[in-house]
């Protein structure tokens, strides 16, 4: 039974980070329709340019890291201008497509801005058992993975109150709900519309520290975002609460399935598995647990 605990709180703790990056697909597609191919692309530019500032300038850790946010704010406000704006008004697929496009540009700037080799991200967090849990329980859970979740959940805090209390929080959600009515209230739409960009941009970057400091910082980081797609079919694209809990319940079942149904099958079914639940639960409820139903009328 330990070990049935051990696996399914590594999984939680795994699925709260997944949720992380998928609340960053959750900010710009409930504001502005838009599904971000490039949020994995911005996850692995904000964990390089962060390492390459260490590495080339000789910044600490605690200098590199405002410095990443100050970058990806840039960023995702020059997104914003000059990706976005110009778009405005166009079909769906083309601002798919343009966001395509802007991940492979993001992945070849970042490699050729600080070098494509494989860094490592030395956090001030050790990967050992926590010893409160190994003491009393005799559970072996990643002290790592526990300081990854609890920061992960203080950012979705973060952004929670900002939508919840906050004047551009208000507008934020104007915006979400109706563009054009946001619009005849005088809410500045475009102004809205950089704002989230720059808070993915931090939101990557949060992301891409913690799979960086655990996986080392690699062009791998980009298909972090292809394991947000199943967190995003189960929770609901527009809604953050369901990125979470989408989250939770992808992580617990991939290391649960990976452990006790992999042996059956020869193993490995870690990397599919999730997107096989999510096909099976988009014939259920292709809305998600939280999105909204839609109903057609033929």
């Amino acid at each position: 039974m330990n070990f049935f605990f051990e696996v399914l709180i590594g999984g939680l703790l795994s699925g709260v980070m997944y949720a992380l990056v998928a609340i960053g697909f959750v900010l710009i597609y409930k504001a502005s329709g838009v599904f971000n191919f490039a949020q994995g692309a911005m996850v692995f530019f904000a964990a390089l340019t962060c390492v390459g500032l260490m590495d080339k300038f000789g910044m600490s850790l605690w200098l590199a890291i405002p410095a990443t946010i100050v970058a990806m704010i840039i960023l995702g406000i020059a997104i914003e201008r000059v990706v976005l704006r110009p778009l405005v008004n166009q079909p769906e697929i083309t601002l798919f497509m343009a966001t395509i496009g802007l991940a492979f540009f993001l992945e070849g700037l970042a490699q050729l801005l600080w070098g494509a080799q494989v860094r490592q991200l030395p956090l001030p967090i050790e990967d050992v058992p926590l010893q409160v849990l190994l003491d009393r329980f005799n559970i072996v859970v990643s002290q790592f993975d526990v300081t990854a979740a609890a920061i992960c959940g203080l950012l979705v805090a973060v952004l929670a109150m900002l939508f919840a209390k906050t004047k551009v929080g208000r507008a934020l959600r104007a915006v979400a709900d109706d563009h054009q009515a946001a619009l005849a209230v005088g809410i500045p739409l475009q102004r809205i519309w950089a704002i989230l960009w720059a808070v993915a941009g931090v939101v990557a970057l949060v992301a891409g520290l913690l799979w960086g400091a655990r996986n080392g910082v690699q062009f791998a980081l980009t298909f972090v975002a292809l394991k947000a797609l199943p967190v995003l079919i189960l929770g609901g694209f527009t809604s953050v609460p369901g990125a979470i809990v989408g989250g939770l319940i992808i992580g617990a079942s991939e290391k649960l399935a990976e452990v006790y149904i992999g042996p059956m099958v020869g193993g490995g079914i870690e990397g599919w598995f999730p997107y096989v639940l999510a096909l099976l639960f988009l014939l259920v409820r292709p809305e998600g647990l939280f999105g909204e139903k839609i109903i057609r009328r033929i």
